[in-house]
């Protein structure tokens, strides 16, 4: 484990002046060749008094424990991230309220001046399907220039005014109010892994905005490594699975012949563990 984290700590650099870096993860202590998926299958076989078995079981279990929404095993890791992010993509993050954070405070700290320039391929038009989000390939050249500049003249003024007021000794937790919300801050960060996918599976999604989402795809890299067969089972079953509502999965089941639900079933052998192919045998009704 400890040799694993070592290629981790290096920043990933983000946006133009932003990262994601690895601090610390837990457990440190891991037998040779372990990653921190070990000490999930050790969390949850406790309950037996049982301890580590083949690889393959405890990959088993691990899938076994996300698709059935098992989940306090994963809380037995932690990862301590330093990133550093616009402050309106801050802002976003803070709402996912399961972590601890320590974050740079302007009312010691003269902050840099460092601010978000989105790239042209990144400036998009109100979108008319999702009122949070944008759209793609709807503005013109002229207009996406514009915004940039736009918002490099603002964040620019809003500096230079900072600076001024700091300058006539007006007091740092007064003086940061003029700075804009594409001002660079940074934080500690530090979440179990069952709160980190949480995290992930909202930010990774297509639907979130692009300047938090390549946060998360920082962040995924890095579990991947750390924990790589519950990441595994995270994408299999809370990426990108699908969850469907009582009248929706009945409704599929209405339209499959007994053969049908036996040819879904042929299809999967190959695939799915003995454990998956009598879990969906069940939801089948065979």
């Amino acid at each position: 484990m400890r040799d694993l984290l070592t290629g981790l700590l290096e920043p990933t650099p983000v946006l133009d002046h932003g990262f994601v870096r690895l601090v610390d993860a837990m457990p440190r202590l891991a037998e040779e060749g372990e990653t921190a998926d070990h000490a999930i299958v050790r969390a949850a076989r406790v309950s037996y008094q049982t301890g580590t078995k083949a690889s393959r079981t405890d990959r088993g279990l691990i899938r076994y424990l996300m698709r059935n929404f098992h989940t306090s095993p994963f809380e037995m890791v932690e990862f301590k991230f330093h990133t550093k992010m616009p402050i309106f993509v801050a802002r976003q993050w803070v709402r996912h309220r399961t972590a601890s954070i320590n974050e740079v405070s302007a009312r010691y700290s003269v902050l840099p001046e460092e601010f978000y320039i989105p790239e042209p391929e990144a400036v998009g038009a109100q979108a008319t399907s999702n009122r949070q989000g944008r759209s793609e390939g709807l503005l013109d050249l002229a207009t996406i220039e514009e915004t940039r500049t736009v918002l490099r003249d603002q964040a620019t003024g809003a500096f230079a005014s900072y600076q001024g007021l700091l300058d006539k000794e007006v007091a740092r937790e007064l003086s940061r109010a003029v700075l804009p919300v594409n001002a660079y801050t940074e934080w500690y960060w530090k979440a179990n892994l069952l709160n980190v996918f949480r995290f992930l599976q909202l930010r990774l999604d297509h639907h979130a905005q692009y300047e938090i989402r390549v946060y998360a795809e920082a962040m995924a890299t890095i579990i991947k490594q750390v924990a790589p067969w519950s990441f595994e089972a995270f994408e299999d079953y809370w990426m990108n699975g699908a969850r469907l509502s009582s009248h929706e999965w009945a409704a599929v089941l209405a339209e499959l012949s007994t053969e049908q639900r036996d040819s879904v079933l042929t299809r999967l052998e190959d695939t799915l563990s003995a454990g998956e192919l009598r879990e969906l045998q069940q939801k089948l009704g065979r």
